[in-house]
């Protein structure tokens, strides 16, 4: 857009609605992050009635960097319904 109508960034994040950061910054995933997906989806599998909580606190003791977020993202996603 920037290129194309020869607008500065800041026009076209203003008229785009988007913060002008979100142009600079390239989202980074993790290297591990299909593993991480199975080790979540295993055990919601496998217990069912698990929620997203307790599964994160099983994957820590596994020694997973995990926080309850991303554990809830692919429960409810994958697992929950939309994929599953």
């Amino acid at each position: 857009m920037v290129k194309n109508l020869g607008v500065s960034e800041r026009q076209a994040c203003r008229v785009v609605g988007q913060h002008r950061s979100t142009q600079r910054t390239t989202p980074r995933g993790r290297s591990d992050e299909a593993a991480l997906t199975q080790a979540i989806i295993r055990p919601a599998e496998q217990y069912g009635c698990y929620g997203y909580c307790r599964i994160t606190a099983l994957l820590r003791e596994e020694r997973w960097a995990v926080n309850v977020k991303h554990a809830y993202r692919v429960d409810m996603f994958v697992v929950g319904g939309v994929m599953g």
